[in-house]
């Protein structure tokens, strides 16, 4: 699938498979607050969300720690004001929330691991490799994959990832992998575009709105010298 398929073709995949469920339980991989802030509005009144912060990818425990009490914080802040549509202007939220309005919106917060050491040592021998390369790819297929596992495990009907938010990430890359890990481990993967429709803006604007901390790497130390927002 190119980058040149309509900006809406992952939404009504994405709905397809919501479909399939009477009352859909998702686990979202959440690669920090500010991303996940378009995504869990997006998603919250359409389906019941737990979000797993599984990223060893984050080498610096200070890093991995400051990035996951953000998004602890966030989610405090939604299930503080379960009421409030934050970001209802939006026509992606808005119509999530059209969908069914009496759905719980409280969001499950999944406990994970610090583990960079198994990063590091997936990622052997590639180092070098420019970034959105191989390395890459090898990093959403692992934290894809324990959140495929973990979703299994807890008894969630699919999964999906935040990743698919940045405007420097490819969606078509990141879908496939999380196709391929569904097919593997045998459950739904949820297809996502969150970047489309000003979801990435959004994000801008809630991350202001709520002074959420905006790293300006990924998280690995190869791209930490690259200065680019994730």
């Amino acid at each position: 699938m190119s980058n040149n398929q309509p900006a809406d073709i992952y939404l009504r995949q994405m709905n397809e498979v919501l479909s399939g469920f009477n009352e859909p339980k998702v686990l979202l991989h959440a690669c920090c607050a500010p991303c996940s802030s378009f995504c869990l509005l997006s998603l919250r009144s359409v389906a019941n969300i737990g979000v797993y912060f599984y990223n060893p990818n984050i080498t610096v425990k200070d890093e991995y720690d400051l990035r996951l009490s953000e998004l602890e914080r966030l989610v405090g802040i939604y299930n503080d004001n379960l009421d409030t549509d934050f970001g209802a202007w939006h026509p992606v939220i808005k119509k999530s929330a059209e969908i069914d309005k009496n759905r719980d919106k409280t969001i499950e917060i999944v406990p994970s691991v610090f583990e960079s050491d198994l990063f590091l040592s997936s990622v052997k021998g590639l180092e070098k490799c420019p970034e959105r390369g191989e390395r890459c790819s090898l990093c959403f297929d692992l934290r894809l994959r324990s959140t495929a596992l973990k979703a299994k495990e807890l008894g969630y009907d699919c999964f999906a990832t935040t990743l698919t938010l940045s405007p420097l990430k490819n969606a078509d890359v990141i879908n496939a992998i999380g196709e391929k890990i569904a097919k593997e481990v045998d459950i739904k993967y949820l297809p996502t575009d969150f970047k489309k429709k000003n979801g990435y803006k959004m994000s801008i604007e809630l991350s202001k709105e709520f002074k959420l901390y905006r790293q300006n790497y990924c998280g690995c130390v190869f791209s930490k010298n690259k200065e680019e927002f994730t």
